[in-house]
């Protein structure tokens, strides 16, 4: 039991950031690297302000996901659609967001350190014992927030007009431009879906595991992964996705090692680009330029 719940809290945690990651891909037609960055740096305000301001937790969270928002809006407003005006190709704005990605890495590393911290100031204790298994509180205090926010993040993309607009966007430019739909209003609102739910994300795995300047980046290639298996389809292919990957890697721990989960998760990669390129839903990715 004590592997099926890893498997069900790492597909939620894939499937928050895979659901970030793609996102912004719809609607942009780039996959923004520098989400991987904006995981971490959600975790590293938390510790900021829960620990070095020495303020509540409660409140430090809000603020941190809040703040890294506004950091990913102000790189779309001077980077992204400086480079967007400019007409550059989906290759150059990947580059670009590989280079926001180094740059912020590095101005964490200079302001905290390269060394493992962690703003968890709770007692250590036992487990909770469920079905003959041990599960810590912040383990299901993460399964709970990550279903409260797919619940959200359905509800805001299906159910409000904004979500629409997205979808919209994504779906066919072009048309909604006719429509009347502004494509730069998408894009924002899109950074903002999905940088916020990576932030969630990071500061859920940082609340179990601890952080460090680089943690971001094997996340962001795991979201990856689970959004290439998944298929550029329904969202329900982003669940199969992060379970399928999920699974396979917890699977691989135990009857192996647990240095091979990331082999794990490139075999199934490399498995899925050349057997079946467009996922479970089956649906070409689109050619689209931010």
């Amino acid at each position: 039991m004590d592997i099926l719940f890893s498997i069900i809290i790492y597909t939620f945690l894939y499937y928050l950031i895979s659901l970030s990651i793609s996102t912004i891909y719809k609607c942009t037609g780039v996959l923004d690297i520098s989400q991987g960055i904006i995981l971490t740096f959600g975790s590293y305000i938390t510790y900021l302000i829960s620990i070095q301001l020495n303020l509540s937790l409660i409140f430090a969270i809000p603020i941190s996901i809040l703040s890294v928002i506004g950091l990913i809006l102000v790189v779309n407003h001077f980077i992204y659609k400086t480079l967007q005006e400019r007409n550059v190709e989906s290759w150059q704005m990947l580059i670009a967001s590989l280079g926001v990605y180094v740059v912020l890495q590095n101005i964490i590393s200079l302001i905290w350190g390269d060394n493992t911290l962690s703003f968890r100031t709770w007692p250590v204790k036992e487990g909770n014992q469920v079905l003959g298994a041990y599960i810590t509180d912040i383990q299901i205090i993460t399964i709970v927030a990550c279903v409260v926010l797919v619940g959200l993040s359905w509800l805001f993309l299906e159910r409000t007009s904004i979500g629409k607009k997205i979808k919209a966007v994504s779906s066919n430019p072009g048309l909604a431009e006719i429509l009347g739909i502004s494509k730069n209003q998408a894009v924002i609102w899109s950074f903002v879906l999905g940088s916020g739910l990576a932030a969630c994300a990071g500061i859920l795995i940082a609340a179990d595991t601890d952080m460090t300047p680089t943690m971001g980046f094997n996340w962001l290639l795991y979201g990856v992964v689970a959004m290439i298996i998944g298929g550029m389809g329904k969202l329900r292919y982003l669940v199969l996705g992060a379970l399928l990957l999920a699974t396979a890697q917890h699977l691989s721990a135990y009857y192996l090692d647990s240095k091979w989960m990331n082999a794990t998760a490139y075999i199934i990669l490399i498995a899925f680009l050349y057997f079946r390129p467009y996922g479970f839903s089956g649906q070409p990715i689109k050619k689209a330029e931010i």
